[in-house]
Parts: structure tokens; C-alpha cells; sequence
């Protein structure tokens, strides 16, 4: 029986190459080695160099994807905003115009109060008679015009004002003394906006110029 081997037991060194190791010794051996190191450097430094190439590649892909991103995102918020605000605007219109068909219709109720109130002659407005009726129609005139301020709707009225087309409308055209061309000198029927959109255009006559004056006044017709 043989005696076990104690792991502690030091081996004493052998002269004996271990196995695979080459036999060649001295400065060849020695040589052979840097050489075969050196070669290892190399490799690593062409693998690492690979490597490093590889991931700048990555690197600027990636940030090339994320500008692109980026800006589609700043493009998307950008988009949704000019929707909101549109949208918004949209339902501040629908409710700021919605009565304007209703509103127009009402300006012939408006026409004919102040048409009953001018036909009146002068004369009858204060017989007894008379004038509580007059003073009802007014008081209605009033009320009717009040309630169109309210809603937004309000009056043209212009008078000696250069004519502009965007709010006017000519009916007729005369010689007037010391007037500009284009001048309003009558009115001929009250014109109507809601809010800044026109329900109604305001008839009226306009002066077709005073050559003595045409040098200093200029017809205004811009909106």
C-alpha cells in the first residue's frame, strides 16, 4: 500500500521542461518571446482601435437619431399649439358671430322704428295725443339699440369722413362746396358692425370734389 501524497509536501524542482513548453532556452528563447509579445500588442491595439472606430459609429448614429427626433418632436409640439390656438379662435368666432343672422334681420326692425319716429311731423310729436305714442316707439328704439351694445353690435354712422369702401357704400355723388372728393356729405342709411365684422354698410352720398380743395384733402381708402 502506498503511502498518500501530502499536498503540503514541497515538489522539488525538475529539470524536466513542463509539457508543451518549448525546449529552446537562452537568448533565442528570449527573443522568440518579446517577439510573440510584441505581435500580441499589436493585435490588441489593431482590435481596440477596431473597436474604438466602431463605437464612434455607433455613437454618431445615435446622435444623428436623436436630433432627428428631436425635431420631429419640436415640429409635433409646435403643430399641436398652432392647432390649439386656431381651434380656440375658432370657437371665440362661432360665439362672437353667431347671432349675425339674427342680428340682421333685426336692423329692418331698427330701420322701420326710426323710420315711424321720422315720419312723425314735428307739430303732432307734442300734442297729448300723440306723444305717448311717440315716446313708446323711442323708448323701444332704445331698448332695441341697447341691447345690440351689448351683444356687440354697434352703428355706423359717418358724416364728413373720407369715404372707404370696406365700410361704405355710395349711393350717389354731387358737388359739394369746400369738400375733397370722396367726402361723405350724407347719410342715407345707418350702417351696422358686430364686434369688427361688417353686418352692414352705410349708404351714403360722398362730395365728387372741389378742385379748390382736392390739393389739400385726399381720399382715405384704406381699411
Amino acid at each position: 500500500m502506498t503511502d498518500p501524497i501530502d499536498p503540503f509536501t514541497a515538489v522539488p524542482p525538475s529539470d524536466e521542461p513542463l509539457p508543451g513548453a518549448s525546449e529552446v532556452s537562452g537568448p533565442a528563447a528570449f527573443k522568440a518571446r518579446q517577439q510573440h509579445a510584441a505581435e500580441q500588442d499589436d493585435n490588441a491595439d489593431d482590435a481596440n482601435a477596431d473597436f474604438g472606430a466602431a463605437l464612434v459609429e455607433k455613437v454618431k448614429a445615435l446622435e444623428s437619431t436623436l436630433v432627428q427626433s428631436n425635431d420631429q418632436l419640436l415640429r409635433t409640439v409646435a403643430e399641436m399649439d398652432n392647432l390649439r390656438k386656431r381651434s380656440l379662435r375658432e370657437r371665440e368666432d362661432a360665439s362672437k358671430f353667431a347671432i349675425s343672422g339674427f342680428a340682421k334681420d333685426l336692423l329692418d326692425v331698427a330701420d322701420n322704428f326710426r323710420r315711424a319716429l321720422e315720419a312723425i311731423p314735428a307739430e303732432l310729436k307734442n300734442d297729448e295725443k300723440i306723444r305717448p305714442l311717440v315716446e313708446g316707439i323711442e323708448a323701444t328704439e332704445r331698448a332695441l339699440l341697447k341691447s345690440f351694445e351689448k351683444n356687440g353690435i354697434k352703428k355706423l354712422e359717418p358724416f364728413d369722413e373720407p369715404f372707404n369702401p370696406n365700410f361704405h357704400e355710395v349711393m350717389f355723388e354731387a358737388p359739394a362746396a369746400g369738400k375733397a372728393g370722396g367726402t361723405i356729405i350724407q347719410l342715407i342709411e345707418v350702417g351696422y358692425m358686430l364686434h369688427d365684422r361688417l353686418l352692414r354698410p352705410a349708404r351714403v352720398g360722398v362730395a365728387k370734389g372741389d378742385p379748390a380743395s382736392v390739393a389739400t384733402h385726399q381720399i382715405d381708402t384704406e381699411a
